[in-house]
């Protein structure tokens, strides 16, 4: 089709002023009827998903920047947690969501039917989660936390496996590390619960950290990037129903979340700021958008969130060295396709 309108536009620019007219209106219906015929048709036109309050998702952005059209997203709420989130894809309350790598190979681990999609979140040198205490602590390295409660967001994601990691890198065994106490606290009661002693180490992360800091009186006991590096943590998904049903939706949704995540990776911070507090505003939902003035970057490790067999090996492997899996129960294949990825390895969806 492209080899035709090249050739006819060829030919068109050799007519009379008349013919030129002529000619370019049938290459325009040309072009229309080639539109018509490569984009195929999609089963689903409204996808329902979960948002973050004060935080624009890439599904969210990628319908802002116009990747998803004509699909329509349907807001039904917002979520504070990816195990939650995903839990919600597997009922069938929502389409798409996402969480920590963990949490979606626990529960494909008991059956459930879904799949990893596309890389959403991770942590680099601009965006990573740190472990806080006060600045006279005397709280200095891994063994100290013994007896001691940490705050997290929510348990069995990812701020807990990255805890038990560095506990396990740092010496401690099994039983001692049960006995450092993990405490479900929302992230915006994080610092003050870690200032009023009702903790001793607190999770921080985006805003919240840099605040923190800002006030002083904190020190950091170590980030998830000291024990991983760079590294992405966690992928949206979609039921294995829904895509057997869907191909076609399946492809368009996530080709263009891909595209949104690479957008943001590549265009300056300072833009995609000004366009997320610009969505966020005209979406109306009675939040606070100054998170958004500290966003630095997407802490996505590869291009368009690109999955690959390493960043799900290393929580397998942890999953089953904690027994919650059995050796070669799983491995990273049975979790993810890149079949619908913008960026899938041997793609053509650039070239388009």
């Amino acid at each position: 089709m492209k080899i035709a309108i090249s050739a006819l536009r060829r030919l068109v620019a050799g007519l009379p002023a008349t013919g030129r007219q002529l000619g370019l209106a049938g290459l325009g219906l040309t072009a229309l009827a080639g539109s018509a015929i490569a984009e195929p048709q999609l089963e689903k036109t409204e996808i329902l998903y979960q948002g973050w309050a004060g935080q624009v998702t890439f599904i969210e952005l990628a319908d802002d920047l116009g990747y998803l059209a004509p699909l329509k997203l349907k807001w039904v709420g917002n979520t504070i947690s990816g195990p939650q989130d995903i839990q919600t894809v597997v009922t069938g309350d929502i389409d798409i969501g996402g969480a920590f790598y963990g949490a979606i190979i626990k529960l494909i681990a008991a059956k459930a039917p879904i799949k990893a999609v596309v890389g959403y979140y991770g942590s680099d040198h601009n965006t990573y989660n740190g472990y806080y205490v006060k600045e006279d602590s005397p709280i200095k390295s891994a063994r100290d936390l013994i007896g001691k409660s940490v705050a997290v967001n929510t348990l069995g994601a990812h701020l807990e496996f990255v805890l038990r990691e560095y506990l396990a890198r740092n010496g401690l065994t099994p039983a001692e590390a049960k006995q450092v106490t993990l405490v479900a606290i929302p992230p915006v009661t994080g610092e003050q619960a870690l200032r009023q002693g009702q903790v001793e180490v607190s999770t921080l992360n985006g805003v919240l950290r840099d605040k923190a800091l800002e006030r002083g009186g904190i020190r950091r006991l170590f980030a998830d990037t000291d024990i991983f590096g760079n590294f992405t943590g966690g992928s949206y998904v979609l039921r294995d129903r829904f895509i057997k049903d869907n191909p076609n939706t399946s492809r368009k949704l996530i080709e263009g979340v891909s595209h949104a995540i690479e957008w943001a990776q590549t265009t300056p911070p300072e833009e995609v700021r000004a366009r997320f507090e610009r969505i966020i505003a005209e979406r109306k939902r009675n939040e606070d958008a100054t998170p958004i003035k500290y966003w630095k970057s997407t802490g996505v490790a590869t291009k368009g969130g690109v999955i690959g067999d390493g960043e799900l090996q290393v929580w397998i492997d942890w999953l089953v060295k904690d027994g919650l899996l059995k050796p070669d129960q799983l491995k990273p294949s049975d979790l993810y396709t890149n079949e619908f990825n913008y960026f899938r390895p041997g793609k053509t969806a650039e070239a388009k």
